[in-house]
């Protein structure tokens, strides 16, 4: 199974201490740097939608938001653009791309350590009902590439993983782990897999 628009979202430890307002002039920075690899273009302010996408960084191949989907707030990537190569660069991709968002937004002085990466649970969606219906057929298809994916990013740490079951939702699998990772860690684990993709 072809596995595109991958969505990471890393959940967070203190949702009682998050402005999502001040994320919004952050965001406008973010816009006016662009320091990334991806073309950055706008801010919408979705504060007043209860459990629902929060403030979100438009891009043009993907979207950073921190949103309060299912009532907990968490730091999201969403690719919306193909991507070329294998499934594991596009789950490397969107997971790199969300945890140095959020190590980025955990550093930002305005922000004064309000988000921090909780450290146990890691959230994944496919964006695409085509490509990856909400199915016992999708878990069990996607389950070998999924766990190949995060025993590297955990770094060989055991973890839990659950798949929601609503057909009327997107794809999704919840991933938790007894052991506290930061996201320095995480993008750690992750470069090793970049990196023997490359030698590859």
């Amino acid at each position: 199974m072809e596995i595109q628009h991958v969505n990471v979202r890393l959940l967070l430890s203190n949702a009682a201490e998050v402005d999502l307002a001040a994320l919004i002039p952050v965001f406008h920075n973010w816009i006016q740097d662009q320091s990334g690899e991806e073309m950055l273009l706008d801010v919408a302010d979705y504060r007043h939608v209860r459990s629902g996408p929060g403030v979100v960084l438009i891009g043009h191949q993907g979207n950073y938001s921190v949103d309060n989907t299912g009532g907990r707030l968490g730091v999201r990537y969403n690719r919306k653009a193909g991507l070329e190569g294998a499934n594991q660069d596009r789950l490397a991709q969107a997971a790199q791309a969300a945890l140095a968002a959020c190590e980025r937004l955990e550093t930002d002085p305005r922000l004064k350590g309000a988000i921090r990466f909780g450290g146990h649970e890691i959230e994944l969606f496919i964006n695409d009902r085509m490509l990856a219906p909400n199915t016992p057929a999708t878990s069990a298809a996607i389950n070998p590439e999924l766990r190949a994916f995060f025993s590297t990013l955990l770094g060989g740490a055991e973890y839990e993983v659950s798949y929601p079951q609503d057909p009327r939702s997107l794809f999704s699998v919840h991933v938790k782990t007894p052991q506290a990772f930061t996201t320095t860690d995480l993008l750690a684990n992750l470069n090793s897999l970049v990196a023997a993709a490359s030698i590859c």
